[in-house]
């Protein structure tokens, strides 16, 4: 559209006179000159762009938009796939650990039921199971986990365990008593170190047990302070190793108070098992038990070889 224009012409303004009298004097014009105002209208085609650069600058922001969501998609999908291999991965790994601990467990235990059987060192020919992938494995396990170890020689009577050889008396007397003879045989009244030598003792037990009310003395008293509970050796009852049965040690007085002195020395012997291998009992020190006596097993030498069964 063109510009439109407004056109102001040339206007004179004139001075009138102020009387007859007065002499006359040429009058003083004003002149305007020519002035011209445009007013500026957008064209059409202006008009017909903005609509279309309105629409092109909507679109660029909706296809941005789906670019960011379409990366977000992937990178989630991303995320997720690696989160599946790593749990995957950690489920196989602990599989194999568990496996692992399992074919241990079984070589341990087929090599220590031989070598329970055994009176003096010698070559030790476990057997090991048909040769398949996991036999083999076993077996390499087991050549190698016990190759060139020390093995423990007890003389007759004692048996032996963990290196370590262990007496099962047969006859009844008091701790002290009990703890006298087992030092004339070299060693001490048991202490025990671990759960694994509760569980043997407490299995070991109830095989020797010819009856019920067997109970066997343990080198463990309070003899000395109320309550302080220590082993032959002078050292203190691991708080992380207590197999007390019950509400033990009670410090019973016996009927009527008979025993002012109360229960000081420790007992052990459940003929049908213990619960938690929890078979420990306070009893009076005067009373006759029989004792477990312990003592370090001479230490010699064999050799491993394992054999396939066939």
């Amino acid at each position: 559209m063109p510009e439109a224009e407004v056109v102001y012409s040339d206007v004179k303004f004139a001075r009138g006179k102020k009387g007859a009298s007065e002499a006359v004097t040429p009058s003083t014009d004003s002149t305007y000159s020519e002035i011209k105002i445009s007013k500026t209208q957008p064209s059409t085609a202006q008009l017909s762009e903005d609509p279309q650069k309105a629409a092109v600058s909507k679109g660029s922001k909706v296809t941005s938009e789906r670019v960011v969501l379409v990366v977000l998609s992937v990178l989630l999908a991303a995320a997720l796939i690696a989160l599946c291999f790593t749990t995957f991965d950690k489920s196989r790994s602990n599989q194999d650990l568990e496996n692992l601990k399992l074919e241990k467990t079984k070589c341990e235990s087929n090599l220590t039921e031989t070598l329970s059987k055994l009176k003096s060192c010698s070559t030790v020919q476990p057997t090991c199971p048909v040769p398949t992938v996991t036999g083999k494995l076993w077996i390499f396990r087991c050549c190698n986990l016990f190759k060139d170890d020390p093995c423990y020689k007890c003389e007759g009577g004692w048996e032996q365990h963990g290196g370590k050889c262990y007496y099962f008396s047969i006859s009844k007397s008091s701790w002290k008593q009990s703890r006298d003879e087992c030092r004339a045989k070299e060693g001490d009244l048991v202490k025990i170190d671990s759960r694994e030598e509760q569980s043997f003792l407490e299995r070991r037990l109830r095989d020797v047990m010819t009856e019920v009310k067997d109970k066997f003395w343990i080198g463990l008293t309070d003899s000395a302070e109320e309550g302080r509970w220590v082993w032959a050796d002078g050292s203190p009852l691991d708080q992380s190793l207590k197999f007390w049965s019950g509400k033990e040690p009670d410090n019973w007085n016996g009927h009527n108070g008979k025993h002012p002195e109360g229960e000081d020395c420790a007992r052990m012997g459940e003929k049908g098992g213990a619960k938690d291998l929890n078979c420990w009992f306070d009893a009076f020190c005067s009373k006759p038990h029989r004792s477990i006596c312990e003592k370090a097993g001479v230490k010699g030498q064999f050799k491993i070889v394992c054999k396939v069964s066939k």
